[in-house]
């Protein structure tokens, strides 16, 4: 697998999609993000942890 974020730019970058008023759905974010999705599940269990981890932040 090919990881080209850090933990911190992945939350980052959920941050980023929810501020300008993106679907968090997984399967949309798959669709449009693929690189996003790929790092995220990485760092995170799933993507919903990513989603919740990066709300924290």
């Amino acid at each position: 697998m090919d990881i080209s974020m850090t933990a911190d730019e992945v939350m980052l970058a959920i941050q980023q999609l929810r501020s300008n008023g993106m679907n968090m759905n997984k399967k949309k974010v798959k669709q449009s993000h693929p690189e996003l999705m790929r790092n995220a599940l990485h760092y995170f269990p799933d993507w919903n942890s990513a989603v919740e981890k990066s709300e924290l932040a």
